[in-house]
């Protein structure tokens, strides 16, 4: 996730939240998250948290699906059933919002350097409101009939849990669903107010790690070298066009290069740099063009530098994944859904996000239609503030990155509650 996402036909007038307020445990509960974050396969600790929420609202709890994640089914008379997912794992990022329950949690990935480890990306909000829905679900059972599989997944950030959920048996060891559901908290709106992607809802991502060779040296002879720093500068600048001349305008995509590492001393030249980039898009095959273009920007570049064919750069990429995709006729129920429930000025528009998520593969897997919404989570005053010309307000991903805990959760219970009574309606 992370990116502030363009609103469509909204104004600062229409946007005035009535006041909400999350029970004062969820809150509790969602600061105590917020404050203690776990990185990817290691969330045991938010894990057992769900686990306990879930059996003391009477719901069977199986845990360690996936590694580390958790399902808790809730079986309530015939009827269809829904699949509710919410995200666990935090970020390697060092948190600078000041709060006073700031994380100052600290994780690895595997055998990797220790580093700060924050909630940027809002999943502290996701398993809060997933226990606020369960213990809806359980409390007013005479209000919907079927059952709901609530799902707690590991390592949304490496777009790795769904899968290893799935392939531990998520849909043949538990009911399988009929709707599949998720929310994701946004910095886009304020806290109060929700989106439902019509259809795309997020991008496909690609992780690619590159390495620039070059022949090292003296930094006072460079001539008696080929300079990998040089070159990478020289690559990093070169993809530009792939998105600027070479992408069709009308076809969303992008390119970062988020990490670049090379050299040990200022007056050493080294023998390579390596870029980690991200690549983003809607289409595989426009995905897998991106791809192509990076690999031949970086070897003409190095072989512009006189680097021999031993030398070229060397490319590993993850596997082209899917793009988020809502399914319409259920994207467009629940939105007029949420608008009865909250009133129209809360349901928003929002331009598609290029950010990514697993949440497709449940629906993909399962074959049944699947819908993830927005849920606003910037406070009032400062949404006012910045669409009045002041501050900005940090994105997902950001180290101040902050949602205002109790309307975003409110909102999210209410919304979540809501989808299930339209879904598992009582006849």
């Amino acid at each position: 996730m992370g990116r502030i996402f363009g609103i469509v036909g909204l104004t600062a007038g229409l946007l005035a939240v009535p006041a909400l307020a999350a029970p004062v445990d969820l809150v509790t509960l969602y600061k105590d998250l917020h404050a203690h974050p776990e990185l990817s396969f290691e969330e045991v600790r938010s894990a057992g948290i769900l686990a306990a929420e879930a059996r003391a609202a009477g719901f069977e709890v199986t845990e360690k699906v996936g590694r580390t994640g958790v399902v808790a089914v809730l079986r309530n008379g015939k009827g269809p059933t829904v699949l509710i997912r919410a995200d666990m794992d935090g970020l390697p990022v060092k948190e600078a919002t000041g709060l006073p329950y700031a994380s100052t949690a600290m994780g690895r990935y595997g055998n990797g350097p220790l580093t700060p480890v924050m909630h940027a990306c809002g999943h502290d909000i996701h398993m809060t409101v997933w226990v606020g829905t369960a213990r809806w679900l359980a409390e007013n059972r005479r209000r919907w009939r079927g059952t709901v599989v609530m799902v707690g997944q590991p390592a949304e950030e490496g777009l790795g849990g769904a899968r290893a959920m799935i392939a531990d048996g998520l849909f043949t060891r538990f009911p399988k669903p009929d709707f599949a559901l998720a929310l994701h908290d946004s910095a886009a709106i304020p806290a109060g107010t929700v989106s439902v992607p019509p259809l795309r809802a997020l991008s496909i991502s690609s992780s690619m790690e590159m390495v620039v060779k070059g022949i090292g040296g003296h930094g006072a002879y460079p001539a008696t070298t080929k300079d990998p720093v040089a070159l990478a500068a020289r690559i990093v600048t070169g993809l530009q066009p792939l998105i600027s001349r070479e992408n069709d305008p009308f076809q969303p995509a992008v390119i970062t290069v988020g990490s670049i590492h090379g050299g040990t001393r200022s007056n050493i030249i080294p023998d390579e740099v390596t870029l980690q980039l991200t690549i983003r898009s809607y289409d595989a095959r426009q995905q897998q063009r991106l791809l192509d273009g990076i690999a031949r920007v970086a070897r003409g570049e190095a072989i512009a530098a006189g680097l021999p064919d031993a030398l070229m750069p060397v490319t590993t990429t993850s596997p082209v994944g899917v793009p988020t995709l809502n399914d319409t006729p259920l994207a467009t129920r629940l939105k007029a859904q949420f608008a009865a429930r909250l009133g129209t000025v809360r349901v928003v528009d929002l331009d598609p996000s290029m950010a990514s998520e697993d949440f497709q593969y449940f629906g993909l897997e399962a074959k049944v239609p699947s819908v993830i919404y927005w849920l606003g989570g910037v406070p009032q005053a400062k949404w006012d503030a910045a669409q009045a010309g002041g501050p900005a307000i940090p994105s997902l991903h950001n180290s101040g990155w902050a949602p205002d805990p109790a309307p975003t959760i409110a909102t999210g219970v209410e919304t979540m509650t809501a989808a299930v009574e339209l879904l598992l309606p009582v006849k």
